[in-house]
């Protein structure tokens, strides 16, 4: 709502939009929740109804987004969606006939008399595409291409499908089971799929200028740099970690500074919190297609990135993961920091003394990370077995179970960055803790190169980091019966190109 919020113009990079209404083209539109995707329908929609060349309403099919509907249900759902709708965008006397809908007739008939009743084309816009299930999902699809050979006088211009995902998801989603319907997509008219992008820096800055020059209270640069690193421009997370800093930290005082440190607070508070957005994010965790790659890149391994691996692709249209250079990533700090915690949760609340602070910290209130490591090796020979066959995400629960392990004590006075991509064969963990920085490299020993290799990379990344300490963390991935306990447990500390390393096995 311009009147009311601070607000980045959501059609500013989007002239591919005109130019595909203009050609009456037919179009899907995909970003993750809470990316602006129905601000800028509506937008949209009211800016090409001021322009008065084009009649055009957004409305959304969610009413039919359930498995139990039958067709002939759906199609009177989303019709009622669609007229009720119209009282938002367009005059009284351009709206369809509502006495159509009664007749139950199909979306196609109700359409196709539509825009044979109007002078100008209709440019519909239609949102929460992917929330319709199974039969439904096709029947929609399919009467939207049987009635696009008609426009622009007997059917709509231009349909733009909004969602979740795109377009080649929903062939996955109508027929699990089956490798496809037969074609690509029942919505094979489409001539272009949209992603819509994250904020830039400057975007970022535009937005927050805003509330400067109505407080007169700034965000830097430097807090705005780091606000994108935390939040990788993802809107929701820029909009929440401001409202966070100015509102509920700062409690509307806008006589007090901004400072990184408010940033780093209100990331641990909306983590902490688990907010709407982080809970639906978290939800989509629990999916079969997610788990595997999400344990893909906590333990660092190997994945072919190409648009043909659709379980990647799903994963990077949910927003959870991104292409940066030759990695693959999580999308920002805040999701690199929450799902491991989430995922690992359970394990940091059943362990008890074991994960107590008080037991590992020096005189001089330093951390004893050899005698932490040492228990945690005691811990897992322990427990390691009966936890992880029970627990969610099996293939990358032994991080997870040290990572679990290490919060409950670095919560006590430090914190955890944690590093993650495909491809690395290991993840590297920095834990800072009373002013001492300890570099710990988790990885799964998957054969006998697994410790030389493990060392050559912990030996890299200290040198990025200008250290030269580290802990090597090896998890033996064969069980107990074929290498006991008695063998695999070891405890090394070696030197290596000129760097100190901890070898921990287990």
């Amino acid at each position: 709502m311009p009147e009311r919020h601070y607000m980045v113009d959501p059609l500013r990079n989007q002239k591919i939009i005109f130019d595909l209404i203009e050609k009456t083209q037919y179009f899907t539109i995909h970003a993750p929740r809470q990316t602006g995707k129905t601000t800028l329908l509506h937008e949209l929609a009211h800016r090409l109804n001021k322009e008065g060349n084009y009649i055009s309403v957004v409305f959304s099919v969610e009413s039919a987004g359930y498995r139990s509907i039958t067709e002939e249900t759906a199609n009177l759902k989303i019709i009622n969606s669609l007229y009720e709708s119209c009282e938002l965008f367009i005059s009284k006397e351009l709206w369809p006939k509502k006495s159509l809908a009664d007749e139950k007739c199909s979306l196609q008939t109700y359409l196709n008399n539509w825009a044979g009743s109007q002078k100008k084309p209709i440019v519909l816009l239609l949102d929460e595409i992917d929330s319709l299930y199974d039969d439904v999902l096709v029947s929609v699809l399919r009467q939207l291409r049987n009635g696009f050979q008609g426009r622009p006088k007997h059917f709509p211009s231009t349909i733009a499908l909004v969602g979740l995902r795109d377009v080649r998801e929903y062939k996955t989603k109508v027929r699990p089971s089956e490798v496809s319907l037969g074609s690509g997509s029942p919505f094979n008219i489409k001539a272009e799929s949209i992603l819509l992008g994250t904020w830039t820096k400057e975007e970022i800055a535009e937005l927050y200028s805003q509330h400067t020059k109505d407080t007169g209270q700034i965000f830097s640069k430097k807090v705005i740099d780091r606000i994108y690193e935390l939040t990788g421009g993802q809107p929701w997370l820029v909009n929440a970690v401001a409202n966070e800093i100015v509102e509920k930290i700062l409690k509307s005082d806008y006589t007090k500074k901004i400072t990184l440190a408010h940033a780093e607070e209100a990331k641990e508070n909306l983590i902490a919190r688990r907010d709407t957005h982080l809970d639906s994010l978290l939800d989509k965790l629990k999916e079969p297609r997610v788990k595997i790659i999400v344990s893909v890149f906590i333990n660092g391994d190997s994945l072919v990135y190409d648009n043909f691996n659709d379980d990647l692709r799903y994963v990077i249209d949910l927003g959870i993961i991104r292409k940066e250079k030759y990695d693959i990533i999580f999308s920002n700090e805040i999701y690199r920091e929450i799902i491991p915690r989430v995922l690992n949760f359970s394990m940091q609340e059943n362990i008890r003394e074991e994960g107590m602070t008080s037991c590992y910290i020096k005189p001089d209130d330093k951390l004893d990370m050899d005698k932490l490591l040492k228990a945690f090796q005691k811990f897992y020979r322990r427990n390691s077995e009966h936890w992880l066959e029970r627990f969610d995400y099996k293939e990358a629960g032994h991080g997870l179970l040290l990572m679990a392990f290490l919060q409950r004590v670095i919560n006590g006075g430090g914190r955890i960055d944690r590093e993650m991509a495909v491809g690395r064969g290991r993840t590297d963990l920095t834990i800072e803790f009373a002013g001492e920085t300890f570099v710990l490299e988790l990885k799964l020993k998957r054969d006998r190169d697994s410790k030389e290799d493990g060392l050559d990379q912990i030996s890299r990344y200290l040198d990025t980091l200008g250290m030269t300490k580290g802990y090597l963390i090896l998890f033996e991935i064969k069980p107990s019966s074929i290498i006991p306990w008695e063998t695999r447990v070891k405890w090394e500390n070696v030197s290596h190109q000129n760097k100190k390393i901890t070898v921990v096995e287990m």
